[in-house]
């Protein structure tokens, strides 16, 4: 343990985030303490106590500040207990102060943090008992933090002299939606060099600002003021060698030069974002730091960005932390957001460019030169910080076609399916069909157009601005590709959409098609429980809703386009047809039958479903009181069933929980025993349509003797899935005569 002696040159290491240790280590040379070493923990260097005072007081970078208390090898618990024990730690704290143990590291031994915890733990208390008598008190939020690292047979203790992470500098309490933690903040700054362009009084813009923590950090580097001043609570406190004179005179000069910075200060700061929520946190923050009447705040979109004329002239930096993607679902709207950043601060060209990313394919579109970047750490997720010059000949040509490289395969492919399929819907007067359906197995995804009945005018399967949206679903990539590989060709796909389609970004929808058990492909998959993709779409004679956001499926599978018409053409045929629909998902095959003038029954097992199928009925205008909607498991629905039907329609899952069928439902397994129930609950002369989604489906005739079996999967295959003809098995089941 070192002596605590306020002239002595301590030992001490400064903890960062990954990627910063040598801007942390110039940052620590310039407060006067000399450098020893970088590793993995972060950094290592000596001074005295002011100036591990002035670090804790100025340092923007750090982390925490450790002082080192003991280091051993170990080769077991006891080991680790005993050399813990005899360090003197009355020498370090008092007994009167409360502490926790923060405890880093797994070996052989040791391969849980709580376990090493307590062991530290026991043995400091246990010290204290032997040489006080008493014993201090563990708490969570203690006054004292030790934290123990455990590598390689390696124990280290420190103490924590800063106490709680230095990113809190008491300005934030209002986080926003995804917060940037402040020392981070910092380093992005300083990398992409704003320290020098405060010195020289230029300013600086966030067009995606959040909560303002980017602005905040640079307004404090501006005005000269120190990051730690508005903290509360120091770990060295409570240290046996703390000097209260030293630290209160430091904390003194701080407020003297925060109050000369401010009045100095010539850069103006300007933040924009979209979302209300972020700027009303953005305030909050502003108005705790000091800053409010430096820094302007204002609700605009990045296509909007407005900067005054002699701001500009004036030069400076534009800075963000644009979203880049977390969430699969946010892909489709990013491409353009980054294009549309680089479109704004065209008005900006002489300014640097500064942009923190998860995606730097995000950032292709950005047509500046790319002085710098640097690889970083946001919490778990690897991303860089990319600094731009200055624009130049290329930044100002038209957009690029993104249809280059490889990608261009796809589109090409896309295009041809286009013409065809495109034509046939307007002739056929289909809304909503399949574009694409992973022609091409690098690109394994399906492709959708729904067009919103509700903004269309005309003859329906014609195009009007704003009511066609695409819905692209990724199939799961196999193992054998490279997870960056698969998200480069999905992101790509993403940015060529809107160009040969025509479909602007905001209008396309990803999700990721893998299968579903349970409840889950029930359930909402957005987390603010809007629905915010809901709109009707034309099919034949009615209107259905159709989500693509909010659900696994859309509510409307396409691949029985002509099952769900051929149903319609029958209840015409034969007034007053009794119908029943069973796992009758959205209930779209029972509104055709109703609109026709059938009597149906629908039954599925989800609340949710069948509330569905009851608006596509209000949205027809068919009278529900006259139809019947049974929330029931279907298979022992079907088993108790005494009523008869004209025609049945039944698209049983491939697999389901039941607990009739042993738990799970295997449709190739037990397709005997459905049909069999179903046909009888036909009426004399009525008919079964079955179907499957299972591609290798072959159902047994011999088993089914008795009965004619009429397959119908090719004519019941639409035209925009004859690409993939397996898509679904189709077979008109009666009674054989």
């Amino acid at each position: 343990m070192q002596n605590l002696d306020s002239s002595t040159i301590y030992h001490w290491l400064a903890s960062c985030s990954k990627g910063i240790e040598s801007i942390l280590s110039n940052e620590i040379n310039e407060l006067g303490g000399e450098v020893e070493r970088e590793t993995h923990l972060g950094v290592h260097w000596k001074a005295d106590l002011e100036t591990a005072y002035r670090v804790c007081l100025w340092s923007r970078l750090a982390s925490r500040i450790l002082l080192p208390v003991h280091e051993s090898q170990v080769s077991n618990v006891d080991q680790v207990y005993e050399e813990t024990r005899q360090v003197d730690w009355t020498h370090v704290f008092s007994p009167s102060s409360t502490f926790r143990i923060d405890f880093h590291g797994r070996t052989d031994f040791i391969n849980n943090t709580q376990f090493g915890a307590q062991k530290i733990k026991d043995a400091i208390v246990d010290r204290f008992r032997l040489d006080t008598g008493t014993r201090p008190n563990v708490d969570k939020n203690a006054d004292v933090r030790i934290e123990a690292q455990l590598r390689k047979g390696k124990l280290a203790l420190y103490y924590n002299f800063s106490g709680s992470g230095m990113h809190r500098r008491g300005y934030r309490l209002q986080p926003g939606l995804a917060p940037l933690k402040e020392t981070l903040a910092a380093a992005l700054l300083v990398r992409a060099g704003w320290p020098a362009l405060a010195a020289a009084g230029k300013h600086l813009v966030d067009p995606m600002c959040g909560s303002g923590t980017l602005l905040i950090e640079a307004g404090l580097m501006a005005a000269d003021i120190a990051p730690g001043l508005n903290r509360q609570q120091h770990g060295f406190e409570h240290w046996r060698g703390h000097d209260r004179k030293l630290w209160l005179s430091l904390v003194d000069e701080a407020r003297l030069r925060r109050t000369a910075g401010l009045e100095a200060m010539n850069s103006r700061f300007y933040g924009f974002d979209i979302d209300a929520r972020q700027l009303e946190a953005a305030t909050a923050n502003l108005s705790r730091s000091g800053l409010a009447a430096h820094i302007h705040l204002e609700r605009r979109s990045i296509d909007q960005l407005r900067v005054s004329k002699d701001v500009i002239e004036e030069g400076g930096m534009v800075i963000c932390n644009p979203p880049y993607g977390e969430r699969l679902s946010e892909l489709p709207q990013l491409a353009p957001l980054y294009q549309q950043f680089h479109d704004a601060t065209m008005q900006m060209p002489e300014w640097k460019l500064a942009v923190f990313t998860g995606n730097t394919d995000l950032s292709r579109v950005i047509r500046r030169p790319l002085d710098k970047q640097y690889n970083l750490v946001n919490g778990q997720i690897e991303t860089k910080l990319l600094v731009f010059g200055a624009a130049d000949e290329r930044s100002s040509l038209p957009k690029m076609s993104m249809i280059r490289g490889p990608v261009e395969a796809f589109a090409n492919r896309l295009k041809k399916n286009l013409k065809p399929v495109q034509k046939w819907a307007k002739r056929e007067s289909v809304s909503s069909y399949r574009m694409y359906d992973q022609d091409l197995p690098e690109y394994a995804v399906a492709i959708d157009c729904y067009i919103d009945a509700a903004k269309v005018s005309g003859q329906q399967g014609t195009s009007q601005s704003g009511a066609e949206w695409l819905h692209v679903q990724e199939y799961v990539p196999p193992k054998t590709i490279e997870e960056a590989k698969a998200e480069r060709r999905l992101l790509d796909v993403l940015a060529v959409l809107p160009e040969v389609t025509g479909i602007p970004a905001d209008h396309i929808v990803l999700k990721r098609r893998e299968r579903q058990s349970g409840k889950r492909q029930y359930e909402k998959r957005s987390s603010d429980g809007l629905i915010r993709h809901r709109f009707p779409t034309m099919e034949g004679r009615v209107q259905v809703w159709v989500n693509l956001k909010d659900y696994l499926d859309t509510g409307l599978f396409l691949d029985h386009r002509p099952t769900r018409l051929e149903i319609a053409k029958r209840a015409v045929a034969q007034p007053g047809m009794s119908f029943l629909n069973l796992f009758c998902y959205t209930a779209t095959a029972s509104v055709h039958a109703a609109e026709a003038g059938a009597v149906c029954t629908s039954v599925d097992m989800s609340r949710t479903y069948l509330g569905w199928g009851r608006e596509n009925f209000d949205l027809n205008g068919i009278d529900t009181s006259k139809h019947e909607f049974v929330q029931a498991d279907a298979l022992q629905w079907l088993a108790d069933c005494s009523q008869q039907y004209d025609l049945i329609f039944m698209d049983p899952p491939t697999f389901s929980n039941s607990k009739r069928m042993e738990g799970v439902l295997d449709i190739q397994r037990d397709h005997v025993l459905l049909i069999q129930q179903a046909v009888a609950c036909l009426k004399p002369g009525g008919t079964l349509i079955f179907s499957t989604n299972l591609r290798k489906f072959a159902i047994e005739e011999e088993a089914l003797s008795g009965l004619s079996i009429r397959n119908v999967s090719k004519w019941s295959v639409p035209f925009d899935y004859s690409r993939r003809p397996n898509i679904h098995h189709c077979f008109h089941i009666q009674m054989a005569e």
